[in-house]
């Protein structure tokens, strides 16, 4: 399974969070945790069995969503153009 590098992350922060060196802002960790799920997802309509990744999924999954609660409460602009860009709730 191919994991998220260091560069890429990087770019995930630099797109979302502002610059590589901001990984503490919501929008960043939000859209590294949405390829995470989208990863894993892949691994696991291949290998349905697999139920301990399946668990980290979902506390994935989980995390994810109470960052974009606080982000929405927060910033509700940032939240709306966040979720526009990563395609999440069509």
């Amino acid at each position: 399974m191919p994991y998220l590098t260091k560069e890429k992350q990087a770019k995930f922060f630099e797109d979302f969070g502002g610059s590589a060196k901001n990984t503490g802002s919501t929008e960043g960790q939000i859209a590294v945790l949405t390829e995470r799920i989208s990863q894993i997802s892949k691994h696991l309509q291949a290998n349905k069995k697999d139920f301990s990744t399946n668990r980290g999924l979902m506390s994935m999954v989980g995390k994810r969503k109470s960052l974009l609660t606080y982000l929405s409460r927060k910033d509700l602009k940032g939240y709306r153009a966040l979720i526009e860009k990563l395609g999440l709730r069509k």
